[in-house]
């Protein structure tokens, strides 16, 4: 029996306080490409599932300490784990059992002696099941988040092309350095659309900065210099509420060490964190510099647009200060495809 490609490399946890069973469910499983992780007890179970949640919980019911039951509910107590499916595999094979087993949440209910195609058809139907219930509802969450960027930037970019421009500056930027193989990891094709597509989420902190500060058509005091810096961090922080909820998506992953770490300095002096060198995430040392060529080439309430020249005058003077200068190299090559696509993006 083949395994559906959607589901392929699912995270499996087994919880069966029986050996033989665990040794058979671990073996077959990983056979046909889960990645598998058996545990003998309730309370372990719990520990693991809080620290690294699975994609699905196969689970016993007839355990010391605590039985699946117990399990099974305080899983479904937890708002960031309720979503997890568990199908109970028990020899409890009377009515009420089974009722018991839906009544505390169980997605499904599979007697022992069992038959390993039967689990697997029923654990794919249900990884398939939830994969559509949370994209539907990333899709509704992301929705979300770009309103919110796009009504940050409509507070301070008057044509809301800021972000449309900075996001194929990002994209260029990166594919020179894969393409001159600078980037101490490889940039994979994924990672290249997810920083194109994660990439206007750098400034969605701003959404918490008052307009007297945001606004204000002169240079700022330190005190509401200090204000504006917090953007960095409350970006950060707005996105790392989603990212409890979905941890390993690469789109929300990406945002957060962009929205956080877009403001570092390659020497240090940056903020928030005052991240250097390597450190800074390559995602922001790349937006970093797409982000300031463009709003150097923009009028703002507190400055007019500079020409290209003196973009780039500004940009190449930061070599080895604000930027990274693997990046710097990158931008150097593109510097006059730069200048085209911001004036093309900007009628």
């Amino acid at each position: 029996m083949s395994t559906d490609q959607s589901t392929h490399g699912a995270r499996v946890m087994v919880v069966d306080d029986t050996p033989t069973n665990l040794r058979i469910l671990v073996a077959l499983l990983a056979k046909h490409g889960y990645a598998v992780q058996a545990l003998t007890d309730g309370p372990a179970a719990l520990a693991a599932i809080e620290a690294d949640p699975p994609d699905i919980l196969l689970l016993d019911i007839d355990m010391p300490e605590m039985d699946g039951f117990e399990v099974c509910h305080r899983l479904k107590a937890d708002p960031l784990l309720a979503e997890i499916p568990v199908l109970f595999i028990s020899a409890l094979d009377h009515v009420d059992d089974k009722v018991r087993g839906f009544e505390a949440g169980g997605a499904d209910y599979i007697t022992k002696p069992f038959q390993f195609e039967e689990i697997l058809a029923r654990m794919n139907a249900h990884l398939e099941l939830r994969r559509y219930r949370e994209q539907a509802v990333e899709e509704a969450q992301l929705a979300t988040i770009h309103a919110l960027v796009a009504l940050a930037e409509s507070r301070d970019d008057a044509t809301g092309k800021h972000i449309q421009r900075v996001q194929l500056f990002c994209r260029l930027l990166a594919e020179q350095i894969r393409a001159e193989r600078h980037a101490a990891e490889p940039i994979s094709d994924n990672w290249l659309d997810t920083l194109t597509h994660a990439s206007p989420l750098h400034d969605i902190g701003k959404v918490g900065i008052p307009d007297r500060v945001l606004l204000k058509p002169a240079r700022l005091d330190p005190v509401e210099f200090s204000v504006m810096q917090t953007h960095a961090a409350l970006g950060a922080a707005t996105l790392e509420t989603v990212r409890r909820r979905y941890p390993r998506s690469d789109f929300i992953n990406l945002g957060v060490e962009i929205a956080g770490y877009h403001h570092e300095k390659w020497d240090g002096t940056g903020y928030p964190a005052r991240l250097a060198g390597g450190a800074i995430p390559l995602s922001a040392r790349i937006v970093a510099l797409a982000d300031v060529y463009d709003a150097l080439r923009s009028e703002r309430c507190y400055k007019p647009a500079f020409p290209h020249d003196k973009a780039n005058g500004i940009i190449l003077a930061e070599d080895g200060n604000h930027f990274d200068p693997t990046v710097v190299r990158a931008y150097r090559k593109l510097s006059g495809r730069l200048a085209r696509v911001y004036d093309e993006m900007s009628v």
